[in-house]
C-alpha cells in the first residue's frame, strides 16, 4: 500500500484569477474548498456535477516531468489544480476513496487538460499534461488538509 503527502494547496478568488497558495484548507462535502470560487458557486447552485468536481489534485511528479520531457516550467499553481501531491498515484484513484488530511474523498475522473488551461499558462501544456493532468474528486467527509499531511487510500 502507498502513502503520499500534500505538497501545496491552491484556491482561486474568482474565475480566471491566478490561484494562490494557502496554509490550510477546509474541505467541505459536496462543495469544495472553503474560500475557493468553485465553493461559492456550489453554494449558489448546488449540483451533482459541482459535487463531483469539488476538488482537483495533481502530482508533483507530473510537474517535474513536464519540465523534464517538454522543457515547460509549470508551477502547481499554474496547473490550476487545488492540491499538489507527492507519492500519490492519482490516475489509479478513479472510483476509489482516499484520505487527504482528515477529509475523505472519492476520485471521479481524470482532469484532462483543455485549451483554456493552455491559454492561461504556456504553449505546449495541453500536450504535456495529456493523461496526467490530475484528478477530479468528490469530498465525501469534511476535513482539513495542510501541506505535509498524508494522502492515502481508505481501507
Amino acid at each position: 500500500m502507498w502513502q503520499g503527502r500534500v505538497i501545496a494547496i491552491h484556491i482561486h478568488k474568482e474565475e480566471g484569477a491566478t490561484p494562490y497558495a494557502i496554509d490550510e484548507a477546509k474541505l467541505v462535502a459536496g462543495k469544495g474548498i472553503e474560500g475557493d470560487v468553485n465553493f461559492r458557486a456550489a453554494e449558489r447552485e448546488p449540483s451533482a456535477k459541482r459535487a463531483d468536481e469539488a476538488v482537483t489534485l495533481i502530482e508533483s511528479e507530473t510537474i517535474q516531468a513536464v519540465k523534464r520531457d517538454y522543457d515547460i516550467d509549470l508551477t502547481s499553481a499554474e496547473s490550476r489544480r487545488n492540491i499538489e501531491t507527492a507519492g500519490v498515484p492519482l490516475n489509479h484513484l478513479v472510483g476509489r476513496e482516499f484520505r487527504v488530511g482528515s477529509a475523505v474523498c472519492r476520485g471521479v475522473q481524470l482532469c484532462e487538460p483543455c485549451g483554456y488551461l493552455e491559454k492561461m499558462t504556456k504553449k505546449g501544456v495541453l500536450k504535456a499534461l495529456l493523461h496526467r493532468g490530475g484528478l477530479r474528486a468528490q469530498i465525501l467527509q469534511d476535513g482539513v488538509a495542510r501541506p505535509g499531511d498524508t494522502v492515502e487510500p481508505r481501507s
